[in-house]
């Protein structure tokens, strides 16, 4: 074969290397304005970003002590005479995280190092699956919605040491299961969900469902066992985190005994009054930060009430875009369903479960409902930037004072 018969074929390859390396470039750029942009609230409020002491706040430490030594249970009084008669230890967190954490300081590296790596490396995956599952073309409504995918409400979570961004992007793993016809991606996604976080059990139920809106090349019986067979293994998540649990402490109700006895959890609440509570939970006066505060931190110390409405506005703004959709097309497609029954899901079940100190943290997982919000009207998303932008940094510098926990 001649040079330039090669030649000719070897051309058609350069442009599709050309695509792929343009294909990277915007969840690249998210990935680190929102870094830019954490770094800025972190200096605003006094705060070296860039140290790992900037991304460990209260349960990091538990995180880390599970990624180090493993689980512990033991009666608080053992060790503390003059704590309160409860359980304590390290049960009352998922291993899907600190178990990645130490599979990474297997390299030498810091667990708190790793801890960071771990975070950053699943926000960069968050925006990369994201930004597939857009689509992968760069317009007016798929770059407006990664912009306000870095100022995401509760985002600052997705760069703390905290399984936020782990979780979530295993959701959108499953998402993308689901979208491709994968059982087995699907399923995968939702085991690393549920292994991270009970917020990911909400996997769980959208597979489940996943029956009536996906699978659609197959039977309905192939559906109902596709469906059944993913939710089932993305279920083994739980079960993998209990069966840790049981052999550090003999006990398979390690968590649920931990939950009641030192956080009065378990039980179903009336989400309405847990609501209440979280709006009213008095942060500023129980974890106020000593001596001069920053103006920023000064006037963020309430910014968990403002979080709450943003984070209703938005739910209320997927539902509606939805319903239009549905309206205007009769239909939504695979990874929409998954996505708005997600974000339901996920907004209410730290209100069920009485996260009254805990839900913006949990809500930031809402991320998966960036699929639907590139439908919105251009103006919409615009507003929504700005708001998101702003709060982003009211929440961030509560963040950063240690007041949020």
């Amino acid at each position: 074969m001649s040079d330039s018969a090669l030649a000719e074929l070897a051309e058609p390859t350069r442009p599709a290397r050309r695509d792929w390396r343009c294909g990277l470039l915007p969840p690249v750029a998210a990935w680190v304005v929102t870094n830019l942009i954490t770094w800025m609230v972190a200096k605003a409020a006094n705060v070296a970003y860039w140290s790992t002491d900037g991304r460990h706040r209260w349960d990091s430490g538990h995180y880390l002590s599970i990624a180090k030594t493993g689980y512990e249970m033991y009666w608080c009084r053992e060790r503390h005479p003059d704590f309160r008669d409860v359980m304590c230890g390290n049960v009352a967190w998922f291993p899907g995280y600190p178990m990645s954490v130490r599979a990474v300081s297997a390299t030498g590296l810091s667990y708190e190092i790793s801890a960071v790596v771990v975070t950053e490396v699943s926000l960069f995956g968050m925006f990369a699956v994201l930004w597939w599952l857009l689509g992968a073309r760069l317009g007016w409504a798929t770059g407006l919605t990664l912009a306000i995918g870095t100022v995401f409400p509760g985002g600052i979570y997705l760069h703390a040491m905290f399984p936020i961004a782990t979780g979530t992007l295993a959701l959108l793993v499953c998402i993308a299961g689901v979208k491709r016809g994968s059982w087995l991606l699907a399923a995968a996604g939702g085991f690393v969900a549920t292994a991270c976080h009970p917020v990911g059990a909400v996997a769980v139920g959208m597979l489940l469902l996943s029956a009536f809106f996906a699978w659609q090349r197959d039977t309905w019986p192939v559906r109902f066992v596709k469906a059944g067979s993913s939710a089932a293994l993305a279920g083994c998540g739980v079960f993998w985190a209990k069966w840790l649990m049981w052999q550090a402490t003999g006990r398979w109700d390690a968590y649920e005994i931990i939950q009641e006895s030192s956080y009065q959890q378990g039980d179903l609440r009336q989400p309405f009054d847990e609501m209440r509570k979280a709006y009213e939970f008095p942060f500023s006066d129980w974890y106020r930060p000593e001596g001069h505060l920053p103006w920023l931190v000064d006037h963020a110390l309430a910014a968990h009430r403002t979080q709450l409405w943003l984070n209703i506005a938005f739910l209320l703004l997927v539902l509606a875009t939805a319903a239009v959709l549905l309206i205007r097309n009769h239909r939504l497609a695979v990874e929409e369903w998954a996505a708005l029954i997600l974000t339901v899901a996920i907004f209410s079940l730290p209100f069920f479960a009485g996260a009254e100190m805990s839900w913006y943290r949990n809500h930031a997982q809402m991320f998966v409902a960036l699929i639907l919000v590139r439908h919105m009207h251009r103006w919409i998303q615009v507003t929504l930037l700005g708001f998101c932008s702003i709060q982003y940094a009211l929440l961030g510098a509560m963040f950063f004072a240690g007041v949020l926990v």
